[in-house]
């Protein structure tokens, strides 16, 4: 049995002396940061925190992040990470739907102090709270089974859903990616994925296992970026295909010494060939290894190796191979599996798979039927194991590496009085990997212009359409009356071989 507080343990034990963090001109060594995570579950236990309960945060990439995603599982109590692009109404709904009791925040949660029983300000109250904090022993009590978070992911529905995820969860899926990723206590870890987002926490925990050094970048800049791998020769990094685009240019165009950097892993959203030749050109001393995954998974299913030595191979298309420790399967609607290079559903299955949809028992049993999640995905696999995505089978676009549902656009948008009718679907984009477009058919007149400023304070930013097309004709429907999407994308998605980008 593995909880939080095991890898903890282990790196104080094993490379207590070690630096773990370098974070605000800051270093800890694994002794101080586990010591620190102590103090923390005892700072929170002063403001009443008990087994079993949340405890929001919304913050930037710091070390306090760092420490918090650590000690608030590994003392019993459940983190729930809040996406710092949210607007209001969202971080509102997931506060409410969490029932969270203390929000530790490094901005003024304005209107959201009212929704918990305590609020912790990074960095002042933080850090006089652990100053003044007895250390509490960490695992005591905790379980492999126990709720160790809940992520919050965009709703088919419009209403977000927590992703409960236990501590066997999202330990062995830090596991499973150690075996595309193996690190050692030498090596450095430059986070630039968000860690609001499971695959940006899932390398907090290797980083702990083997005792390395992680270096949390606050805020992505491509430029600040460069400057931490040269100056800590950084051996590690992972972001979304946006992230390694930025610094591959700018890495082309201003060179640095980036010869320390042996692993650049990227996932989120397809990310284009061209890319990763530009970046392997940027970057030639290191592997690219493309990983993907869902929240529901800890989040990790797939890996491709040295993608930079397949870019002329149709395998340099796929998202890799399962996992070690993780079993993934393409099926057809009555969830049979269907033979090699035959489109249907993937669908995955393991120790990493979520336990569930916070208090949605029948979305759950949507999608986890048997032992297995049905992602909703749609691809084919090879003969080799290798998984090939070709479309979704959710009505969801993902920009940036961030997951936006459509319908959570279109329930926006029909709040205008202007508007009757709307589509909102995914396009490509060469830097985003696709973009947010609508179809609007108005009642009355409305400028898009208006359309979009009508949205920006309801939800996340890049959730916003980057274009709307306004309409006179009715949208097309079947039957039934749906509309039918895929007649609105097909223009923009034509001579492609995938419909996803």
């Amino acid at each position: 049995m593995q909880t939080f507080a095991d890898p903890l343990l282990r790196a104080a034990q094993t490379a207590g002396h070690r630096t773990a963090v370098i974070s605000e001109g800051r270093q800890y060594s694994h002794n101080e940061l586990r010591s620190r995570c102590c103090r923390l579950a005892g700072a929170l236990k002063r403001l009443g925190a008990e087994p079993g309960d949340r405890i929001a945060i919304l913050a930037a990439n710091t070390n306090h992040y760092i420490e918090a995603y650590l000690a608030i599982p590994a003392a019993g109590f459940v983190i729930v990470p809040l996406n710092t692009r949210h607007a209001e109404p969202e971080l509102r709904y997931a506060i409410e739907d969490a029932g969270a009791k203390i929000l530790i925040s490094d901005r003024d949660p304005g209107s959201l102090r009212d929704l918990v029983h305590a609020v912790m300000m990074i960095p002042e109250e933080y850090e006089a709270m652990l100053e003044s904090a007895d250390e509490s022993e960490l695992g005591i009590g905790v379980t492999e089974d126990a709720l160790a978070g809940l992520f919050y992911t965009g709703g088919t529905t419009g209403a977000s859903k927590g992703v409960m995820l236990t501590h066997r969860n999202l330990i062995s899926n830090s596991l499973h990616f150690m075996t595309v990723a193996p690190p050692s206590p030498s090596d450095v870890f430059l986070v630039m994925a968000p860690l609001f987002h499971a695959a940006g926490s899932n390398g907090v925990l290797g980083g702990v296992w083997s005792g390395s050094c992680q270096i949390p970048l606050k805020v992505f800049d491509p430029a600040v970026a460069l400057d931490l791998i040269e100056e800590h020769r950084v051996t590690h990094t992972l972001g979304v295909p946006t992230m390694i685009a930025a610094i591959s240019e700018l890495q082309l165009k201003e060179p640095r010494d980036m010869s320390s950097l042996r692993m650049v892993g990227h996932g989120g959203s397809p990310i284009a060939t061209e890319v990763v030749r530009r970046a392997a050109e940027a970057f030639p001393t290191a592997e690219f290894v493309h990983v993907y995954g869902m929240t529901e998974a800890s989040p990790l299913v797939t890996g491709l190796r040295d993608e930079q030595k397949l870019l002329d191979h149709d395998r340099g298309r796929s998202c890799g191979q399962a996992l070690i420790g993780v079993q993934v399967k393409i099926i057809d609607e009555s969830g049979n599996e269907v033979p090699r290079g035959e489109v249907g559903e993937f669908a995955a299955s393991g120790p990493n798979i979520m336990k569930g949809y916070w208090q949605k028992p029948e979305q759950t049993s949507e999608v986890l039927q048997n032992g297995w999640y049905r992602s909703g995905d749609m691809g084919y696999m090879d003969d080799e194991g290798y998984v090939f995505l070709v479309d979704r089978a959710k009505d969801m676009i993902v920009s940036g590496g961030e997951n936006v549902y459509c319908s959570e656009v279109e329930e926006v948008l029909y709040k205008h009085p202007a508007v009757l009718e709307v589509a909102v679907f995914g396009v490509p984009d060469d830097e985003w990997g696709e973009a947010v477009h609508a179809v609007v058919v108005p009642r009355a007149a409305v400028s898009v212009e208006e359309l979009i400023a009508f949205c920006r304070p309801l939800i996340a930013g890049y959730k916003l359409p980057k274009a709307i097309t306004l309409s006179s004709n009715e949208l097309p429907k079947s039957g039934p009356g749906k509309i039918l999407k895929r007649e609105l994308r097909a223009p923009f998605w034509e001579g492609r071989d995938r419909k996803v980008n």
